[in-house]
């Protein structure tokens, strides 16, 4: 009997814990509904869009590094021909960059069709 009085008197508790957090919450939430999931949908489209841009970005560095061979490199050298060299650093900065302003301006393409929405 003592294992039924301790298992339960743990759910009085929980059910009483997720009123009170689901109270608190409707009582404090800063915007109704509607607004909050269209808010949560907005930064996960963001966080979506992104996400496919990391991922270009990376397939593109592994069959970019596929090709690159160090043997090429010594050729270049010891035949007195330095090619410029583009280093890996300054294509991911460019690709960020490029990245970034696709990204301002489905932003910007996205906040004006919100614009456009009548306020309830």
């Amino acid at each position: 009997m003592s294992d039924r009085e301790g298992g339960g008197g743990t759910l009085g508790p929980f059910l009483l814990g997720v009123a009170v957090g689901a109270a608190l919450g409707a009582l404090f939430a800063p915007d109704t509904g509607e607004v909050t999931r269209r808010q949560l949908g907005k930064k996960l489209r963001g966080l979506k869009d992104l996400a496919e841009d990391k991922a270009d970005e990376l397939k593109a560095l592994v069959a970019g590094a596929g090709g690159d061979g160090d043997e090429d490199d010594e050729e270049e050298e010891e035949d007195g021909v330095e090619a410029e060299p583009r280093s890996a650093r300054d294509e991911l900065e460019q690709r960020l960059a490029e990245a970034r302003r696709r990204r301002r301006q489905a932003s910007r393409s996205r906040d004006s069709e919100e614009e456009d929405e009548p306020v309830a």
